[in-house]
């Protein structure tokens, strides 16, 4: 069924973002105010995903988190958790692929904000833990907004590191960008090529348009 790629994209990019998120935000907020050589190095490791091939990055995360990888053993015999061939080890290659784009876009929201307006709250009487919350949080929500979208459109899109550690499992683990391999391999599916690029380009541009609105909507709160 040419649908059920779509929704498991779908469901995978979402997964992904909502759990990159949070840690997206504090890598964000360390990196824009650091400026120590564990700073670079730190900033080095997180945009590595976007200068590796998509397939190290996924024979990685096999390594790592495969049956018999050094996470992985511990998942499956503490908890009985598997993540290679499965959705939620798309999630996670999806998740990671994303996250340096929200990352970067992230730390340009907070480098953008004034610090004399964190001070001020400060000199108050607000906690920084408030602060956060109530100063530099609202100002960075448009960046926050706009990375989240960006990086669901990455997870969206991803196909290198997933195919390569959860393969292209049909109604598993077969998203749309594999749905798209798998239907050039066959004589005759040029119809079935032809919708699912469709729908990811549709996707895609609501997922953008979507971003713009909900970014305006935030800063004209």
């Amino acid at each position: 069924m040419i649908w059920t790629p779509v929704f498991l994209s779908l469901q995978v990019s979402l997964i992904a973002t909502i759990c990159a998120l949070p840690l997206a935000i504090w890598v964000a907020r360390v990196l824009a105010h650091g400026t120590s050589r564990w700073h670079s190095v730190l900033n080095g490791f997180v945009h590595l995903p976007l200068v590796l091939p998509p397939v190290v990055t996924g024979y990685l995360l096999l390594v790592v988190f495969g049956r018999q990888g050094t996470v992985g053993a511990v998942l499956y015999d503490l908890f009985g958790v598997t993540l290679a061939f499965r959705w939620t080890g798309a999630a996670l290659a999806a998740g990671i692929m994303g996250f340096p784009l929200m990352v970067r876009v992230i730390r340009l929201g907070f480098e953008a904000v004034d610090p004399g307006l964190e001070a001020a709250a400060q000199t108050l009487g607000a906690s920084r833990a408030r602060v956060f919350r109530t100063v530099t949080l609202p100002l960075v929500a448009p960046a926050i907004v706009a990375g989240s979208v960006l990086g669901f459109a990455k997870a969206l899109g991803e196909f290198g590191a997933t195919i390569t550690f959860v393969a292209a499992i049909p109604g598993q683990t077969e998203t749309i960008p594999s749905a798209i391999y798998a239907a050039l391999q066959v004589p005759g599916q040029e119809g079935a090529v032809v919708t699912l690029v469709c729908i990811s380009i549709a996707l895609a541009m609501g997922a953008l348009i979507g971003s713009e609105w909900l970014a305006r909507r935030v800063v004209a709160r």
